[in-house]
């Protein structure tokens, strides 16, 4: 039910769509309803195996399952909360947003087995500008839902890396080359983790958080985010 509280919150301080600007009533987030329904979702869940994000992983790092809610597209309206996630100060969108891919993988099983959520870290010099990392906000909302706990302490960014947005598939992977380092590996060992970025585009992120995990021996991936793009 919807407290009189955020009731009165909403009266007092209209929240507003992120992808249409309109106001939200109270019980939505991020997004209104219209918005909601036409969100391009991808529909991973229903072949989290075999899906084309998974297929980008192939021959690159073992990969058990993966998915992403809505394929992305820059510059499109959609875009927009995920700017104002990263860029706008609102941590929040990656939670509330957490909670709905969450909500919606969750039925089909796409969680069964996984030990460990873990969202990519980011540099200490960007976290420290940006105030958060959006992936951890991911995160939060994923575990808030399914109850699986998030590593921490366990693997670390070791340098700064450019933003990968106007890069080729070749460059993204060099970008993020040996980028991360496994701080404690006896948690993960023979443990099957969920890894958590805000968009995939070439996978190259993933790739290589996953190869500094699998190097510390026997370890399970998969991969969740909210946008996968095909640009």
């Amino acid at each position: 039910m919807i407290s009189f509280l955020s009731r009165l919150i909403d009266l007092i301080a209209p929240r507003a769509c992120s992808v249409c600007g309109r106001r939200l009533v109270p019980g939505e987030n991020v997004m209104c309803a219209a918005c909601n329904r036409h969100l391009p979702r991808t529909h991973f869940e229903d072949d989290a195996y075999e899906n084309e994000m998974a297929q980008l992983f192939w021959g690159r790092i073992p990969i058990e399952r993966a998915g992403a809610l809505f394929f992305y597209h820059a510059q499109s309206e959609v875009s927009r909360m995920i700017y104002a996630l990263k860029y706008g100060n609102h941590p929040e969108f990656g939670e509330q947003l957490g909670q709905m891919v969450a909500e919606e993988y969750l039925e089909k099983g796409f969680f069964q087995g996984i030990d460990f959520i873990l969202p990519v870290p980011l540099s200490p010099s960007r976290q420290r500008q940006r105030g958060y990392n959006q992936s951890m906000e991911i995160a939060r909302g994923v575990s808030e839902v399914t109850k699986i706990s998030i590593l921490k302490g366990a693997i670390k960014r070791t340098k700064f890396v450019e933003s990968q947005t106007h890069k080729t598939r070749l460059s993204r992977a060099e970008n993020v080359e040996d980028t991360f380092k496994v701080l404690d590996s006896s948690p993960i060992l023979n443990k099957h983790i969920l890894l958590i970025d805000d968009i995939v585009t070439t996978g190259a992120t993933i790739c290589a958080c996953g190869q500094a995990l699998q190097q510390s021996g026997k370890i399970y991936i998969s991969a969740l985010s909210l946008g996968y793009s095909k640009d």
